[in-house]
């Protein structure tokens, strides 16, 4: 029979079910299920998230951790452009009145890059200096987080209910939930990569189906159709806003951009398109490096506006009367700025009570106190705890680290290109940390944030392994089919049950820890139960 992209409506109802897929069915499958509930489902697991990060969020009335340097460094860039020195005592200053005079004379040097911090003025700027207008931002971001991951699994996986669980997943871990309750720049580096990362899954759909149009039509040329990829242009801009936020943001541009020009070869072998490693090459490698490394510099340097065109950052001084020429001014000022904060980078050896290495952050062996103390009053008890503690969700990151082996499994076997995705995209966050880890450069188990959604996408892609397929052929092959019906109906209720199992052990885990992530007043005690072992103090 025929590939064709429909069968003749008079053709028998078997006839229907066992043709063939059409090359665009093969190459780009539709997403079964309804359209309402994948908008539906996944906006309603959005607004659990958005509660839990919510609720409470100015409390404590206090700054924590980092947020000594992100909260005053984001209200300079609102105020100045740049960041600028503060007087001594600044963040009780700011506490006791959000509008008190903290600056001190000049700029401050900084180490990082200013768009997460932007991210956090615009907070400041509608709430004001104060704990929940330092904090809205990230709580916004982390709630949004979850919403492009429900999108995102569910166009990997075919399942909304897939899709879903991946972003309660991240809606409930420990590490996600705190850094997206604090005025600090990972939750903004998870956010743009995930985003980054959606809209090359989109573009991957798309570009796929208009190679197969092509193909199918007869666009036979020497190195096959060339295909315009719109999608990657969003995606250079939210990867160069990762890069913006924090340098690590470079190895996600790697990492994609390698990873966009292996699904270009595939999709042209797929489609049987001649000469389909020169067609990547030539026809798709050269726009890809436009659409993701060039606009993600453009979007970088554009970041950086408020201390071009503004005179008085640190290193710029002053600055040309014509604006217009201000950029060309300001760019070997620039340069000689990020070699001394690559100096500062390469040379941070500090040590930090808190400090881990990465080979430390799956096993969660050492977290980080955000916050500490012990009120008087308020548990009930002779002694009270009061804690953030920056952690994992337990359950789900011991539960990452099998489902991050069986997708090595998959990968290998099967050669499926989302376990692929996910161990690039976690590898990508992971990896590079630990040449710096060797020379002894501080870290904290926060870095580790931005690998969180392709943990929680690994652990939904072995979890749809091992629930089965639906029954019934499907053009689609999203999931490995067994031989048997009967097999795999029996395989399904199992695999369903045990992946439930999975997913309530990992809600009542983060319905256990919820006290000490989010600075609930317990017993001492009570909290004392909660620190499982000696290195979590």
């Amino acid at each position: 029979m025929a590939m064709t992209d429909s069968a003749p409506v008079d053709a028998p109802e078997e006839e229907v079910r066992r043709r063939p897929p059409s090359l665009r069915e093969w190459l780009a499958p539709p997403i079964p299920g309804s359209a309402l509930w994948g908008w539906l489902g996944p906006l309603l697991v959005t607004a659990f998230a958005g509660f839990l990060r919510f609720d409470r969020l100015s409390s404590p009335h206090a700054v924590v951790f980092d947020e000594t340097y992100y909260a005053k460094d984001s209200l300079a860039i609102l105020k100045f452009g740049w960041e600028h020195n503060t007087v001594k005592d600044a963040d009780k200053l700011l506490l006791a009145d959000q509008h008190a005079n903290i600056w001190a004379d000049g700029p401050s040097f900084v180490a990082h890059p200013p768009a997460g911090k932007l991210m956090i003025a615009l907070g400041e700027w509608m709430f004001g200096a104060t704990p929940f207008g330092w904090r809205f931002m990230p709580a916004l971001i982390g709630t949004l987080t979850v919403l492009i991951l429900c999108r995102v699994g569910r166009r990997m996986t075919g399942s909304t209910l897939l899709g879903c669980a991946a972003g309660l997943l991240l809606a409930v871990d420990g590490l996600a939930f705190v850094t997206s309750r604090a005025a600090l720049l990972d939750v903004f580096v998870m956010f743009w990569v995930l985003a980054g990362f959606a809209c090359l899954v989109v573009d991957r759909d798309k570009s796929r189906r208009r190679l197969a149009e092509a193909a199918e039509a007869g666009h036979r040329s020497i190195f096959g159709p060339f295909v315009m990829h719109w999608w990657r242009i969003p995606a250079g801009v939210c990867l160069g806003m990762s890069l913006a936020t924090k340098w690590t943001g470079i190895y996600y541009i790697f990492a994609f951009g390698l990873m966009v020009v292996l699904w270009d070869f595939g999709a042209r072998r797929a489609a049987r398109v001649q000469r389909p490693f020169s067609g990547a090459l030539l026809l798709e490698a050269g726009p890809a490096f436009v659409q993701l490394v060039v606009v993600a510099v453009v979007t970088y340097i554009a970041t950086w506006s408020g201390w071009i065109f503004k005179p008085g950052g640190w290193g710029r001084g002053d600055a040309a009367s014509f604006p217009l020429w201000r950029p060309f001014e300001a760019m070997p000022k620039l340069w000689k700025y990020h070699q001394e904060m690559w100096n500062f980078h390469t040379g941070l050896d500090a040590k930090h009570p808190y400090q881990s290495w990465p080979w430390d952050w799956p096993v969660l062996a050492r977290p980080v106190a955000f916050f500490y103390n012990e009120p008087k009053t308020g548990c009930g008890g002779v002694r009270c705890s009061r804690e953030i503690l920056g952690i994992g969700t337990p359950a789900l990151w011991w539960g990452a680290i099998v489902a991050l082996i069986v997708c090595i499994g998959i990968w290998a076997v099967a050669r499926d290109w989302r376990a692929g995705a996910i161990l690039l995209g976690f590898l990508a966050g992971w990896i590079p940390w630990f040449v710096p880890a060797f020379n002894d450069r501080t870290m904290f188990i926060f870095y580790a944030t931005p690998m969180i959604p392709f943990m929680c996408l690994a652990i939904v892609l072995a979890l749809g392994y091992l629930i089965g397929p639906a029954p019934g052929p499907s053009p689609a092959k999203h999931l490995a089919a067994p031989a048997s019906a009967t097999l795999i109906g029996s395989r399904r209720v199992v695999g369903a049950a045990a992946a439930g199992a999975f997913m309530l052990v990992v809600l009542v885990n983060f319905a256990y820890f919820y006290p000490i992530l989010a600075a609930k007043v317990i017993t001492y005690d009570q909290w004392h139960d909660r620190i499982w072992f000696n290195s979590w103090i």
